[in-house]
């Protein structure tokens, strides 16, 4: 049973230098062995004056499967996008959030997870 009552908060930002999909894309995170988390917080934004790509991918561990949660976001130069907007999803063990970007350097993204001790969740 997880136990949300000792969840723990994780934020990270990343400048996401990857231009391929799937394995070849910048993890922005992966969850801890044993635990789950709840995805809170995902924002990108466009540090180039010009108009760029972005795509964001869920890797699901249990098939080994990539899945994308922006497919060619078109984002105007200096503009921002938040991905979850007040929901949220679920993340289990070895899940990841995988980004890549049009050009190299031009997008920033800022994660934030609630993580939380689940040790039974086998996928």
């Amino acid at each position: 049973m997880p136990n949300l009552d000792s969840s723990k908060f994780h934020t990270q930002g990343y400048t996401i230098a990857s231009t391929s999909a799937d394995a070849s894309a910048n993890v922005v995170y992966t969850c801890p062995t044993n635990f789950g988390a709840i995805t809170r917080y995902l924002h990108l934004s466009n540090n180039s004056n010009s108009t760029k790509k972005v795509y964001v991918q869920f890797y699901h561990a249990e098939d080994e499967e990539y899945h994308y949660i922006a497919n060619g976001l078109s984002m105007a130069g200096h503009s921002v996008a938040n991905l979850v907007n007040g929901g949220f999803f679920n993340l289990h063990s070895g899940d990841k959030i995988v980004v890549y970007g049009e050009t190299t350097n031009t997008i920033e993204v800022v994660v934030s997870m609630e993580e939380y001790y689940n040790p039974q969740h086998k996928g």
